[in-house]
């Protein structure tokens, strides 16, 4: 796992271990970025299941319950079966993008 940090956002790129583990890991290390936006970037795994996709969903609605973004990159995942709650995106650039929008939208009152 690497974290790499630009201005209010912290960005984690998983490169080997299973999904599970690595949401436990996030779990285990929220405080460190639970005030920045967060990027979890899956683009070096093979394809994604919904399954694995849904082990996401509770790290998520705790982090947008805060106040920030959190925005999975995945290429590998029909996005068809990713719930309406996770935001998931095929590249880091549109991750970006859509922290951008989320945070003009939380600065009208949104």
């Amino acid at each position: 796992m690497i974290f790499d940090q630009n201005g209010n956002t912290s960005i984690i790129t998983q490169e080997k271990v299973s999904v599970i583990e690595l949401v436990k890991k996030l779990q285990a290390l929220y405080p460190k970025f639970k005030n920045h936006n967060i990027i979890v970037s899956l683009t070096s795994l093979d394809a994604l299941t919904q399954a694995e996709i849904v082990e996401f969903l509770e790290l998520s609605n705790t982090h947008k319950a805060s106040k920030h973004s959190f925005v999975i990159v995945s290429n590998k995942i029909d996005l068809d079966v990713v719930p309406d709650e996770l935001v998931v995106v095929p590249t880091t650039q549109e991750a970006f993008d859509i922290i951008e929008m989320e945070d003009m939208e939380r600065d009208l009152g949104f």
